[in-house]
């Protein structure tokens, strides 16, 4: 894992000033004050990457790239990089070489934005250290945790209900209501009869060829005994004798001669 991990350049500042320091007699800070400020050890340029999780701050010559020292840091802030207590464009070191051995040296910036920037790409990467080692730590923990069984047991089934549609094979789907401004029509009832569309009333012309009778008033004058005598005329007439002609036009007449006295009957029609 180490050998494919890459180094990458987090800042670069080509001017600055590496002192060397008294040892430190008590628990107090640092203070830039107690340096040859104005007299710097050696000048070159700063370089800060990181490959992996540790960050390395490089001084390099400013002209052929060759490295003076390095300062690998696995934590910040903390003893491999500290700030001095009486300003902020000083920091205190330590560097090491590759047999082990580590000595504390200081830097200082002529700009103090040079040290704002220095300071701030240390911070975002052990920033982004603290977020990954979180992340893997989340992921170790629900490794371990029980791992909750989601899926169908046997026989076991699940019934969904989209829109309109049935879960039956070849049921009908409900009707739906129509959207606004529209009339609902529910289906007519099963083995129900189907009304007649209703008739359209008559035209003005039929209703012009059609001549309906007026209404006959009935006398007040006729009496229950006219009206047994309208149904026994034709009773009378038929008792009546017949003559032996062979005229067929003498029964018409024989046959009202023989009741002489007999009232006129009421027509029911009026003449117009």
């Amino acid at each position: 894992a180490a050998e494919l991990e890459y180094e990458s350049v987090l800042c670069v500042k080509p001017d600055v000033n590496v002192y060397r320091i008294p040892p430190r007699t008590s628990n107090r800070g640092y203070r830039a004050s107690d340096w040859k400020l104005d007299h710097p050890d050696w000048t070159g340029r700063l370089r800060v990457t990181s490959k992996g999780k540790t960050a390395y701050i490089k001084l390099e010559d400013k002209v052929s790239g060759e490295l003076f020292a390095q300062a690998p840091i696995d934590q910040y802030p903390g003893i491999a990089v500290e700030t001095v207590a009486d300003s902020s464009r000083y920091f205190v070191i330590r560097i090491q070489d590759g047999t082990g051995r580590s000595a504390f040296i200081g830097i200082g910036f002529t700009d103090r934005g040079d040290a704002f920037d220095f300071n701030v790409s240390l911070q975002d990467h052990f920033k982004w250290v603290k977020q990954e080692t979180e992340i893997s730590k989340e992921s170790q923990e629900a490794d371990t945790r029980p791992k909750l069984d989601l899926g169908f047991k046997e026989g076991q089934t699940i019934k969904l209900n989209i829109g309109n549609m049935t879960s039956k094979k070849g049921g009908a789907a409900k009707p739906r209501g129509s959207g606004s401004g529209g009339l609902s029509l529910l289906p007519p009832p099963p083995g129900g009869k189907i009304a007649a569309p209703p008739i359209p009333p008559p035209s003005s012309t039929a209703i012009a060829n059609h001549v309906t009778p007026p209404p006959v008033q009935k006398s007040s004058n006729a009496s229950s005994a006219d009206i047994l005598l309208d149904l026994d005329a034709p009773a009378a007439a038929s008792k009546a004798p017949v003559s032996a002609t062979t005229d067929l036009w003498g029964d018409f007449s024989t046959a009202s001669s023989a009741v002489p006295n007999q009232a006129p009957q009421q027509s029911n029609w009026v003449q117009f």
